[in-house]
C-alpha cells in the first residue's frame, strides 16, 4: 500500500481517468487562488506539468486556472479537510477531501467510516510524517535513484508501484526545490505533492486474506467519494 493508497484493478480503473481529472481540476484551482501564471506560482506550475503528462484536455486545463484565480466570475469555495480514523483490523488511516460543502461531506465520511472507525482531530496524524512526495520516471537507462535522491537533495526514495518508477520523499518545504532538481540527475517528474508517509505501517503479513479484502472495500468506497483527493494508509508494502 505505501504511503499513498490507489485503486487497483480493471472495475476500478474504468472511469478512474475521468475522476483523475476531476481530483485534478480541484487542485489546479485551489493552487490558482495564489495566481494564475505557472511561472510565479510554484504550486501551480507543479500541477499543470501533472496535467499534461496525464494528457488532461487543455481547455479543462485553461478552464480551471481561470476559474480558481477569479478570472471567469465564478466562486470558488473549496475547503481542504481531512479526517482522521481506521479501516478494519485498525491500520490507521487519513482522508485528505477538497469540498464546497462540508455539511455534506462530513456525515458522507461518517458513513463511510462505520466499517472502520473515524477519530477526532489528531488521532492518527502523530503516526505520519507530512512529506514531499515526487513520483518519477528514469529519463534514460542507468538513472540511479539513490544517485538522484543525494543530488537533488530529496531526503529518501522508494520503489513506486508501477514499474520504473521512483517516489522520492522531501521535506515538506523542499518539493518544489526538489522537481526542479530531478530532471538534471536523470529522472522525468510525473506527480509532485506534499502527503503524509506513515511512521510505523501495518506489516500486511499479519493480516489474514479475508482481512485484506476488508481493508481493500473500505478504502475503493472511500476513494469513490467526489470529495475524497487522496487516501494516506498505514499499511506497509
Amino acid at each position: 500500500m505505501g504511503a499513498q493508497w490507489k485503486a487497483k484493478g480493471k472495475e476500478l480503473a474504468a472511469n478512474a481517468k475521468g475522476r483523475a481529472f476531476g481530483k485534478l481540476s480541484k487542485d489546479i484551482m485551489l493552487a490558482a487562488r495564489s495566481g494564475a501564471d505557472p511561472a510565479a506560482n510554484a504550486r501551480l506550475r507543479l500541477l499543470v506539468e501533472q496535467a499534461r503528462k496525464v494528457s488532461m484536455p487543455k481547455d479543462t486545463l485553461e478552464r480551471a486556472i481561470k476559474k480558481g484565480a477569479g478570472l471567469t466570475g465564478e466562486a470558488v469555495n473549496f475547503e481542504h479537510v481531512i479526517y482522521e480514523g481506521f479501516a478494519p483490523h485498525q491500520v490507521p488511516v487519513m482522508v485528505e477531501c477538497l469540498t464546497d460543502n462540508v455539511n455534506r461531506t462530513a456525515p458522507e465520511m461518517r458513513v463511510l467510516f462505520r466499517k472502520g472507525q473515524l477519530g477526532t482531530s489528531g488521532s492518527v496524524s502523530w503516526d505520519f510524517d507530512h512529506v514531499g512526495m515526487i513520483e518519477a520516471e528514469p529519463a534514460a537507462a542507468g538513472a540511479d535513484p539513490e544517485v538522484a535522491a543525494i543530488e537533488a537533495g530529496a531526503q529518501d526514495f522508494e520503489a513506486g508501484d508501477e514499474e520504473g518508477t521512483t517516489l522520492f520523499l522531501t521535506d515538506a518545504s523542499d518539493l518544489d526545490l526538489v522537481s526542479r532538481a530531478l530532471p538534471t540527475h536523470g529522472f522525468t517528474v510525473l506527480t509532485a505533492k506534499l502527503g503524509y508517509k506513515p511512521k510505523n505501517p501495518v506489516n500486511p503479513a499479519n493480516l489474514s486474506a479475508e482481512a485484506l479484502e476488508e481493508v481493500e472495500a473500505f478504502l475503493a468506497a472511500i476513494d469513490g467519494n467526489d470529495d475524497v483527493q487522496n487516501v494516506y494508509v498505514g499499511l506497509a508494502g
